[in-house]
Formats: C-alpha cells, structure tokens, sequence
C-alpha cells in the first residue's frame, strides 16, 4: 500500500515536472519511466554542441547501487561498468535521498543517466540511498520491480573507513580533526549516536528496504570479497542482472604498490582514484572492541533477515 501510495505521488510529480509536450503526448502519466522518450539535453556531460549517439536514448536506471557508503560502491560501479550490456552514471546523482533534488522532478533525474542502446541496462550509484528512510519508498514508486544492489563490507571496519574518509577531506579544506576515539566514546561509553556507527546497523536500514521490496529483488555483494578476488562476485551480479557473462578474469590485475585490484578493460588499464584505498588509523584496541560488540547483536539480526552470514569479527 505504501508503495501504491508512493507511486500516485510520483505520477503526479513527473506531470508537474515534466516538459508540457511530453505531457501532451501521454507521457506524463505513464505508469512505466523507463519507457519515457529520449532525452532533451545532448549528452550526459550536459553539452548541446553534440549529438548522442544514434539509437540511442536516456533511460530510468533498470538497477540501483543503493550503498553503503565505503561499502565499495565506486569499485563495484567501476568494474560492472567493464561489462558491454551496461551504462553506468557518472555521477553520484542523489534523487531519492535529497529532498531538494526529489522536488526537481522525474525528467531532472533522467537527464542525469547516461546515453544507452536498447540492448543495455542502465545503472545509477548513490551509496546514501541504502540509509536514508525516504528512499526505498520513493525507489518503490519509480519502479516496483526494480532490481538492486547492496555491497556491504565488515560494519566495524567500514566506521573506520568512514571516519578516515572525513578525516582525509577535513584535512585538504584545512579543518580541524579528532582522533577517532574522540568520535566513538563519549563519557566513557560507546557514542552510538556517531554516524558512522549508525550507518553501519546494518539491519536496522534493511528492515526499511524489506518494507518495501522483497529479498529476491535486493542482491548483497560482498564488499570484502570483492576486495580479494573480484571475479566471482562480479559473476554473481551478471547472474542476478540477467547479463550475459562477460566479465574474465584478465579483466583485472593487482596492483601492488596500491594494494588492491585495478581493471583492464578495452585496451586500457585504470585504477579508482587515490581517494579510494586510504590506510586506517590505528584504533585503541579496547575501543575498537566495544564497537565490535555493540555491532554483534545488530549483524546477527542482519544474518535473519538476509537469510546468509558474512565473515565479519
């Protein structure tokens, strides 16, 4: 009923943002958005000098990397994006999540995909879908059948990737820092009102999703394995997606000064950016052990209502 509810809203949306000649055309009270007619705009960069490329057009997103954030989104976007048959976004596009871009309408959102053939799905990441209350609603609304993507790595470790991301960013726009444990304990106790200990209750924002789509539509890679050995998680999304397999293993290659998988694709070999792969602090090991225990209970409720275990401490 919620996502019933949801979608009469979204129709109402798309009318009132939608262009008046697709609304005239019937367009603005589809039930289906990926059938929309091709984009306005000239390509995904947003340059009108240039023409996209013929049979082209730009569509809903048939799947969603939803999060999580230092999950391995990039990585995972990145080496999907290997495949033929798929047409990642660019860019971080946050609809469903920023009520600010939400109001800006179905037809803004969609100017944001990239140009696809007929034959190609279409593929958007914003890791702060998965933690946001609003967007498995608003998600459900576009498309109830759509299919997503969740890739999850050890929640413990993922607070600390967390914090170093912040930590790092504060640095280059020269504010000031806290050390880590500054951030997890406050008066002696775990801060569990941290956000990056928030983010990583895990089951507490998949309860919020499996309101609104059942498991079969929701596919977890596994952030840590991924990070070990790409191929066979990466096969297990082409399965999940319906895609031919044609992602191999020469796809990738490990970098040793980074000390992670890089891709080779297309005659050319490309790494994530810089950003990606930072070392951790150190962590005072009696710190780090009470926001291990505090995670326990919240990961074995995840295990149920995922139905599969992960090799988390």
């Amino acid at each position: 009923m919620a996502c019933f509810l949801a979608s009469a809203f979204f129709l109402v949306l798309q009318t009132y943002a939608a262009p008046p000649e697709l609304v005239q055309a019937g367009f603005g009270i589809t039930l289906n958005p990926m059938d929309f007619a091709p984009g306005l705009s000239a390509n995904v960069s947003g340059d009108v000098s240039s023409s996209p490329p013929p049979g082209t057009s730009k569509r809903a997103p048939h799947s969603i990397i939803i999060g999580v954030r230092k999950g391995g989104t990039r990585a995972l976007l990145e080496m999907l994006d290997i495949h033929p048959e798929v047409a990642a976004a660019a860019t971080e596009v946050h609809f469903f999540d920023w009520d600010e871009n939400y109001a800006k309408g179905f037809e803004w959102y969609r100017e944001l995909m990239p140009y696809s053939y007929p034959h190609q799905i279409t593929v958007e990441k914003t890791p702060g879908y998965f933690t946001s209350a609003l967007a498995p609603e608003r998600i459900c609304a576009m498309n109830s059948s759509i299919k997503l993507l969740l890739i999850l790595r050890d929640p413990a470790e993922r607070v600390i990737s967390d914090y170093t991301q912040v930590y790092f960013n504060r640095l280059e726009n020269h504010k000031p820092v806290q050390a880590i444990e500054n951030l997890l304990v406050r008066n002696g106790a775990l801060n569990i009102r941290y956000k990056a200990i928030q983010r990583s209750l895990y089951d507490i924002h998949m309860r919020n999703w499996l309101r609104h789509f059942p498991l079969e539509q929701i596919h977890i890679v596994d952030g840590d394995a991924l990070i070990r050995d790409p191929l066979p998680e990466l096969q297990k999304v082409e399965r999940f997606l319906n895609l031919p397999p044609r992602i191999v293993s020469t796809n990738f290659y490990f970098n040793q000064t980074k000390g992670f998988y890089c891709i080779r694709s297309d005659g050319r070999e490309r790494c994530l950016h810089e950003s990606k792969g930072r070392p951790h602090p150190a962590v005072n090991s009696t710190v780090l052990q009470q926001l291990r225990s505090y995670l326990q209970e919240h990961n074995r409720t995840f295990f149920r209502l995922v139905k599969r275990t992960f090799d988390w401490q």
